[in-house]
């Protein structure tokens, strides 16, 4: 499988949700002068007829002509399919991966939370799955528009079952090598459950209080209160990720924080499907390290009550 992947010398590329990060990503692809091929699902027509415009940190650009489809049945397979649809919609990939991934192809899961890569695995079988987790701040702001603030960096991890670490696989460096090529920085996970932890440390605290206290990243750190409560839920999810024999370092926790607090005013992607009252990603994001911390009998007061009230707040939104 391997050196079926290695022997592509021009890979294609899949990009199933073409939002915020995996517009952004497909974006950088096809300008760096890769094959890629968008499935779109609201603005379909407007990119079709207009393109893609891509506002960023990195250099504004606009792609005037793409390889846009409404259906997955009418894309060409491909060697890697980039999964950035959000998590609340992945009961469609059994229907939505099939079709586009060629047999000898990879699965990257550009996605927030824990449990998605094992999720699709009976789907794709013995296909290579890979975590990647983005380190990025990019809105999608409109039809064909997405909106790059800051940052950009995607860390990269094979998925194995159980998470057993993997290192650094040939499968690996050749996708890696192709997003350099595109302008991305790529770090390595050799072990991509601690990395999706890592990726918890911030996700849990930012994108759970940003909705329920209708703040964006800056204004949670700019209080004395919401600070420190934004530690104590990263103290949480390191000790669940601890009673999984992942260690994540008290340092790390400070450099999240540092960054957070430097970082542009940023309103974090459950926040803009909170503006747009669109259904939250809570299951993924805190209810899936929730029912890690259960199982281990971890206690994770903060996390539990943040996750109370998300889901108060998620059924105000699906009742409307």
């Amino acid at each position: 499988m391997d050196t079926a992947l290695q022997s592509q010398r021009n890979r294609s590329y899949a990009i199933i949700g073409t939002g915020a990060i995996g517009g952004f990503y497909g974006a950088k692809l096809q300008q760096a002068g890769f094959e890629v091929h968008f499935l779109l699902h609201s603005d379909y027509q407007f990119v079709r007829q207009r393109g893609l415009r891509v506002d960023s940190v990195w250099g504004d650009f606009t792609l005037d002509s793409l390889n846009v489809y409404n259906d997955v049945h009418q894309m060409p397979p491909c060697d890697v399919v980039i999964v950035a649809l959000k998590t609340t919609r992945n009961s469609l990939l059994t229907t939505l991966l099939p079709p586009v991934l060629k047999e000898s192809g990879a699965v990257l899961m550009l996605q927030n939370g824990l449990g998605n890569e094992e999720a699709i695995a009976p789907i794709v079988g013995p296909a290579h799955i890979l975590g990647g987790l983005c380190f990025i701040c990019s809105n999608k702001v409109g039809d064909g528009h997405i909106h790059h603030l800051d940052y950009g960096t995607i860390t990269l991890g094979e998925y194995a079952p159980d998470y057993q670490p993997l290192g650094i696989t040939a499968t690996l460096q050749d996708i890696a090598g192709d997003f350099e090529a595109a302008g991305i920085p790529i770090q390595f996970a050799e072990d991509l459950l601690l990395a999706r932890w890592k990726k918890l440390i911030w996700n849990i605290p930012y994108n759970g209080l940003s909705v329920v206290l209708n703040a964006r990243t800056d204004e949670i750190m700019k209080n004395e209160y919401t600070r420190l409560l934004s530690e104590q839920l990263m103290q949480e999810v390191g000790a669940v990720a601890a009673a999984y024999n992942r260690k994540i370092p008290e340092s790390f926790i400070q450099k999240m924080l540092d960054h957070t607090a430097k970082m542009k005013p940023y309103i974090t992607s459950m926040k803009l499907d909170y503006d747009h009252h669109r259904t939250l990603e809570i299951e993924s994001i805190i209810g899936n390290p929730l029912q890690a911390a259960i199982a281990k009998q971890i206690p994770v007061p903060k996390i539990a009550m943040l996750y109370a009230q998300l889901n108060f707040i998620n059924s105000q939104i699906q009742a409307k």
